[in-house]
């Protein structure tokens, strides 16, 4: 087990705690796709909680520090960084999916991606979004002020 484990842990409980109580906001039709996923957010967390508990009595503890940044590329940390930023600023005056398909589309030209995975892999990532938020969930999506 690594110490930086129990940060991650912490980290993903928060996360699942914060949907937790946004998704109350929500009307009570629309919280059972939210409540899903964080119940399955929560169990994979917890799943990893007692691999570390396993893990730690097996092997030790260690920093784990070492290795979180051992092969820590800054050129690509901070070219995706950047394109995050551009994507938030696009999504803006674009909408949702013209700048979704255009940061995937990037991001992993970027990375050096082989063109036919990134092909299929924004399909389907755009497929998924539409069908569970557009068509089964009815949630609209950002247009974009361009769009508008």
């Amino acid at each position: 087990m690594k110490k930086t484990d129990i940060g991650v842990v912490g980290f993903m409980y928060g996360v699942c705690i914060l949907f937790y109580v946004l998704s109350l906001d929500l009307k009570p039709e629309a919280q059972t796709y939210p409540r899903f996923i964080i119940v399955i957010l929560f169990a994979l967390t917890t799943l990893y909680v007692i691999q570390m508990i396993i893990a730690a009595r097996r092997h030790g503890i260690t920093s784990g520090v070492e290795e979180i940044f051992a092969g820590f590329l800054p050129k690509q940390f901070f070219g995706v960084l950047l394109m995050i930023i551009a994507y938030l600023i696009l999504m803006y005056l674009v909408g949702f999916y013209a700048s979704t398909v255009l940061l995937m589309v990037s991001c992993l030209l970027f990375l050096r991606v082989p063109k036919w995975q990134i092909i299929v892999s924004t399909l389907a990532i755009i497929g998924l979004i539409y069908g569970s938020f557009t068509l089964f969930l009815g949630v609209k999506l950002p247009v974009g002020l361009l769009l508008k």
